[in-house]
């Protein structure tokens, strides 16, 4: 069971907490407990009801017409609402109970039909980069075990890798190589593997390494295999002058290589050297590989 603070309910909700404490004392929507010095807590079932109510209010629905309502028509009403993919918010509440309940159909139902409606990789950048960044707020507050970050990252894993084994290779001369990797302090690899995905669907030539690997091991493989390219993802905390060192130390190692680094840690790197790329977003990785594969066709 969780254990949320009125905050923790604000930032996961988007519901401003003076809001809530308005309608726990006018609707009784919500009863929290409360501490011997008065604090509010709340349990996972008042998070996925407010979850609910943001949704149908969000959508129109009063708060006093939704206080009249049962729990089932509540549910019945935010599943006809969810069923609309480009309705963004809705899906990561949706979501977000479908990590607190550890409801495996309910998640897959909501990423298949998105990717129906939207594609793989505009489900991905639209709804799961989202979700997994507010994910990240949900870890700094302690309101979720690792097991149900768990639970999500290896169903967004299958996703991906099944994703990725659907694409038919289309070779040509003009394919770049390239070798993606984790430092071996890295664990989260959700990120390199969609890139992986991404490089995939546009024809190029993928070796990929995964986490944790030692930069001798990589060496060994850059020997062995030829590529144009090296792609590395920067996730856990660095001290600043460590982080600018290995890169540094990576640019030296493979001078001749062209270097990608992405990841939540790259605002951090002091000096950039010539042969290294920063990429601050998905979407900046996107254009610069949609450039790669363009100028190979020229």
């Amino acid at each position: 069971m969780g254990n949320y603070s009125i905050k923790d309910l604000e930032r996961l909700s988007g519901i401003k907490a003076h809001t809530i404490r308005i309608w726990e004392k006018r609707y009784s929507l919500i009863e929290p407990e409360r501490s011997t010095t008065n604090i509010r807590n709340y349990c996972d079932s008042d998070l996925k009801k407010l979850l609910n109510i943001s949704i149908l209010n969000r959508n129109g629905l009063k708060i006093s017409k939704i206080s009249q309502l049962t729990g089932n028509e509540i549910s019945s009403l935010v599943n006809k609402l969810t069923e609309d993919t480009h309705n963004a918010n809705s899906q990561f509440e949706n979501l977000y109970i479908a990590m607190i309940d550890l409801d495996e159909n309910l998640f897959n139902k909501i990423l298949s039909r998105a990717i129906l409606q939207m594609g793989f990789e505009k489900m991905v950048i639209d709804i799961l980069y989202p979700f997994f960044k507010r994910i990240g707020i949900m870890w700094q507050t302690g309101t979720i075990t690792p097991a149900q970050e768990h639970f999500i990252s290896n169903l967004v894993r299958q996703k991906i890798i099944v994703a990725i084994d659907s694409i038919v290779p289309n070779h040509d001369s003009q394919s770049k190589t390239f070798i993606l990797y984790m430092h071996e302090s890295e664990m989260h690899e959700l990120g390199l593997l969609f890139m992986n995905y991404l490089l995939k669907k546009r024809n190029q030539k993928v070796i990929y390494l995964g986490i944790m690997l030692p930069i001798d091991s990589l060496k060994a493989i850059v020997k062995l295999k030829p590529a144009e390219y090296i792609v590395t993802s920067l996730i856990i905390a660095w001290d600043n002058s460590n982080l600018t060192d290995y890169i540094g130390h990576l640019s030296s190692e493979f001078a001749d290589k062209k270097i990608i680094v992405s990841g939540q840690q790259t605002e951090n790197i002091a000096r950039i050297p010539k042969n290294v790329k920063v990429m601050s977003s998905i979407n900046s990785f996107i254009t610069e590989i949609d450039r790669i594969a363009q100028t190979s066709l020229i």
